[in-house]
């Protein structure tokens, strides 16, 4: 849990230094990437942008809430894969949340011309639900032996 909230606040003051440097249309070009700030009123993909920030908000934060709950009441039968998914997915969540409670919007800032604008939380969040699956499903048993 630790590591989730230390990754929460690197995001959040990544986020901070976009700001400082990207307000008023600022761009910089790195080739492939560029950074250029945008804010992002929905979550994934702006899905739900239409909605009143409190919306996203609420259900954001009680998605988070139930998904910390399960976590750390299953963290003693994780594999050190599965608890760095864990830690990477909660630590991304956490900084996206606490970023929208201004009800301006997550602050995006990784540009792409192929893939929507995203930011540091986005890539924990995305790395995070890999190694979750991936540790999931490298160490399940698919031949569990019976008991007798």
């Amino acid at each position: 849990m630790v590591g989730a909230l230390l990754l929460a606040g690197a995001d959040l003051g990544v986020k901070a230094a976009a700001v400082a440097g990207l307000s008023g249309g600022a761009t910089v070009d790195l080739g492939l990437l560029n950074l250029r700030l945008y804010y992002n009123p929905g979550v994934a993909f702006s899905l739900g942008a239409a909605f009143p920030s409190w919306v996203i908000i609420a259900a954001t934060g009680l998605i988070i809430a139930g998904l910390t709950w399960y976590l750390l009441s299953t963290a003693a039968t994780m594999t050190r894969l599965v608890r760095a998914g864990a830690v990477l997915m909660l630590g991304g969540a956490a900084g996206n949340f606490l970023d929208r409670l201004d009800g301006n919007g997550v602050v995006d800032y990784l540009h792409t011309s192929w893939f929507p604008t995203f930011n540091l939380a986005d890539v924990f969040v995305t790395t995070g639900v890999a190694l979750l699956m991936v540790g999931t499903f490298v160490h399940s048993d698919p031949h569990p032996t019976p008991e007798e």
